[in-house]
């Protein structure tokens, strides 16, 4: 088996030390794992810019649609005020190496000093001259969850240890060793289902902040953590009886509604602010996209498509009211309606205010 070049690395390497793995004059972040490029492109760009005390420039570009001419103008224009260093990020940027390989193959050979080109693919085979160029003078970052063999192994490992620094850094909590084993064990090893399922299990810590194997065997079940995500989409569609439905199932499981709110709120309070970011561009004359927006609010990138719609349906006047409703949810179910039978009344009629008898406002962008 060939040696891996050391400045070709996986995702998972890189994001447990970013400054380790020098950038060069570009980086390829390739592969199909939407959640992976998005946190290696967030982190990256972090780690540029702390290197950079003048103020970083990044420009991102749509490789859908840019011409590469205009890609080259972005990496050699120099700012009056802060950093001479420039950054531009390609997304979608299969578009642009097929329609551009030799003339960025060309640039590879003299890149523009004090300029980092990302490119954002999802197929990038080794073995061409672009991938051997990038090799030379960058970084290719790998964002691939193998599907079996040694290599599904290593990446396992690896995954167990990021999902323990996340939990800490992200959450501030410590991610028992024996509770990440049983993660692995009870749901898909897909890192941006892992990291919400992290998420919501750091909010049922108790006083000692620890996620340990108990509280994963109480609350994460791979057929009851699915359906739970298929409830919040069917909610979120406005396809209110199928969620009650599935509400029905999960309880009946043996799942509860105290533990069932806290993964919806994950969601829905998203929405919200997602709508508060759109508001707020508008009243300052700036004009946004809906995905721009959920991006903003921490929407997941693997769910930033099914997102979009879901937010048209629910429509402005609802998404602004929604940090109300999921408050108002969370003290009933402290309070008088904690039992389990009207703790379900309080989660059916939150989902019921979002279903689709209520004609949504539509959203621009």
């Amino acid at each position: 088996m060939a040696k891996t070049p050391s400045n070709v690395v996986s995702a998972l390497s890189f994001l447990m030390k970013p400054g380790g793995h020098p950038v060069g004059a570009v980086c390829a972040i390739s592969g199909d794992d939407a959640f992976l490029r998005h946190e290696v492109r967030t982190a990256l760009v972090a780690e540029l810019s702390s290197a950079d005390s003048e103020g970083l420039e990044v420009e991102t570009v749509d490789g859908r649609v840019v011409e590469w001419r205009d890609v080259v103008d972005s990496l050699r224009e120099r700012s009056l005020f802060g950093s001479d260093r420039r950054v531009v990020v390609v997304e979608e940027a299969d578009a642009l190496v097929k329609r551009c390989r030799e003339k960025i193959e060309q640039y590879l050979e003299k890149p523009t000093a004090d300029a980092v080109l990302i490119l954002e693919v999802k197929t990038w085979p080794g073995n061409t001259r672009l991938a051997k160029a990038v090799v030379r003078c960058g970084l290719t970052i790998r964002c691939q969850v193998p599907d079996r063999g040694r290599e599904l192994t290593e990446f396992t490992k690896q995954l167990k240890d990021w999902l323990i620094q996340v939990a800490q850094s992200q959450s501030e909590v410590v991610l028992e060793r024996a509770a990440v084993d049983l993660l692995l064990e009870q749901l898909p090893t897909e890192p941006g289902i892992l990291y919400q399922e992290i998420a919501k299990l750091a909010l049922l810590v108790d006083e000692k902040n620890k996620i340990d194997a108990a509280l994963v065997r109480d609350h994460v079940g791979s057929w009851r953590t699915r359906k739970t995500w298929d409830m919040i989409d069917a909610a979120a569609e406005g396809r209110a009886s199928d969620a009650i439905d599935q509400l029905d199932r999960l309880i009946a499981a043996g799942e509860e509604p105290h533990a069932i709110l806290p993964q919806m709120a994950s969601t829905f309070r998203r929405f919200a602010a997602a709508v508060r970011a759109f508001e707020q561009a508008e009243l300052q004359g700036r004009r946004i996209s809906l995905r721009m927006a959920l991006e903003q609010s921490g929407m997941p990138p693997f769910k930033l498509s099914a997102a979009e719609g879901q937010l048209r349906q629910i429509g402005r006047p609802r998404a602004k009211q929604l940090y109300e409703w999921l408050l108002s949810a969370d003290l009933q179910l402290k309070g008088y309606n904690s039992p389990k039978d009207r703790a379900r009344r309080v989660l059916e009629t939150l989902i019921v205010r979002l279903a689709k008898q209520a004609a949504p406002d539509k959203l621009a962008g």
